[in-house]
């Protein structure tokens, strides 16, 4: 691999665009590094968790633009962004990520207000008088 791969990674609303480049092991995520990015830990291993299963971590460096949705959902679009990407480095990754489930785009989504409730299902406090 001579030069970069690019994935593209979606959760909720969010979407990263993945760029896996042969190097040390370095995340940039909108142009900052992992840890200003993120402040959560348990964020920063979610996104590492693809590269920690194929023993990748000190390999490839990690460019992510993320757009849209919070911290969590673009952590996860992020993971789902790195797991594309390493397949089409290598197609033996496959079983390792498919097992951890880092393929499978996440379907859930916020689900839409309905008109004469207050949210999506939550509906106006009732009183008997």
């Amino acid at each position: 691999m001579k030069e970069g791969v690019l994935a593209t990674g979606r959760r909720k609303t969010s979407v990263a665009k993945v760029w896996l480049l042969p190097g040390s092991g370095k995340i940039l995520v909108n142009d900052r590094p992992i840890d200003e990015y993120f402040g959560l830990e348990t964020l920063k291993v979610q996104v590492r968790q693809p590269l920690k299963e194929t023993n990748t971590l000190d390999k490839f460096d990690v460019i992510a633009d993320v757009k849209g949705g919070g911290y969590t959902g673009q952590a996860g679009a992020i993971r789902h962004g790195i797991a594309r990407a390493l397949l089409k480095i290598d197609d033996e990754y496959r079983p390792a990520l498919k097992k951890q489930g880092f393929l499978t785009r996440d379907p859930r989504m916020k689900e839409r207000k309905k008109y004469g409730l207050k949210k999506a299902r939550r509906a106006p406090q009732f009183s008997k008088r």
